[in-house]
């Protein structure tokens, strides 16, 4: 299979490209800024924002599949308008695509939300994911929309990270004790996401964990399997914060699980130190 992985240098990119390659797929994958250091991988830098970029390099490439896992807080331009424009260029070529959205186009007032639950976004980010889900179940029908969380991996992930910071003193914060999510490792989400641009799934899928944990009980699994004293993680309440974006959304994967050979795990088993 020719596969082409835009956002291939970003965290879960790199996974995807890293899989592919391994399973003996044709693979090139884009970069906004700097090529990724994965060996036999055609590199393309691409931005986004601009749709001569995404014609030439889909035209170049002429993949049969394509995994678009790029994204840009903050960037309507490339999360909005450019997931439409990579659509509508793949869908010409008659390529299949899988396109990974986010569990920010819910508001949470439902807490619990399948794959047949409709966009209620409430932050810029969840408005402009919902809207790209929008134009490409129109303009693409036969993509796949792959919904997904909070992704943490084996270090690396920006959550890891900052529960790390904070476990050194390193940096200032709270990990929020009602603000939850169901987490999925990033080996499991890249291998989903590569059997889902292998097969004829289209419309809506949901890619998270099944564990429901809250980012400070994340961020103590966390110290315990990285062996940090999770007592200097500082608890605190998001909704005493005022600070934007949804508090309690669980993403619901349980129809999409049963369509598919690879295994989500939840949080409390892949965290776990002998996992």
């Amino acid at each position: 299979m020719k596969i082409l992985i835009v956002g291939g240098s970003g965290f879960l990119g790199r996974e995807v490209v890293r899989q592919a390659t391994a399973a003996g797929h044709a693979v090139a994958a884009t970069f906004a800024t700097r090529a990724g250091d994965l060996a036999g991988v055609h590199w393309l830098p691409m931005d986004l924002r601009r749709a001569g970029e995404i014609e030439a390099v889909v035209g170049d490439v002429r993949p049969d599949g394509v995994v678009n896992a790029a994204y840009r807080k903050g960037d309507w331009g490339a999360t909005a308008d450019g997931a439409v424009r990579m659509a509508v260029a793949v869908s010409g070529l008659g390529s299949r695509l899988v396109h990974v959205s986010s569990d920010a186009v819910f508001s949470g007032s439902d807490v619990r939300y399948d794959e047949s639950a409709m966009p209620d976004p409430i932050t810029p980010y969840g408005a402009a994911k919902a809207a790209a889900e929008t134009a490409i179940r129109v303009l693409a029908p036969a993509a796949v929309i792959a919904r997904t969380s909070l992704i943490v991996g084996d270090g690396g992930s920006a959550h890891e990270a900052f529960v790390h910071d904070l476990a050194a003193g390193r940096r200032d914060g709270v990990l929020f004790t009602d603000d939850i999510r169901c987490p999925v490792h990033v080996a499991d989400l890249a291998a989903a996401l590569l059997e889902l641009a292998a097969g004829d799934h289209a419309g809506v899928c949901h890619l998270a964990g099944p564990d429901a944990v809250s980012r400070h009980e994340l961020g103590v699994l966390i110290a315990a399997r990285d062996g940090l004293d999770a007592s200097r993680l500082p608890a605190g309440r998001r909704a005493d914060t005022g600070a934007p974006g949804a508090l309690d959304v669980r993403l619901d994967s349980r129809r999409t699980q049963r369509t598919l050979r690879t295994r989500l795990r939840g949080a409390r088993e892949f965290l776990r130190r002998d996992a």
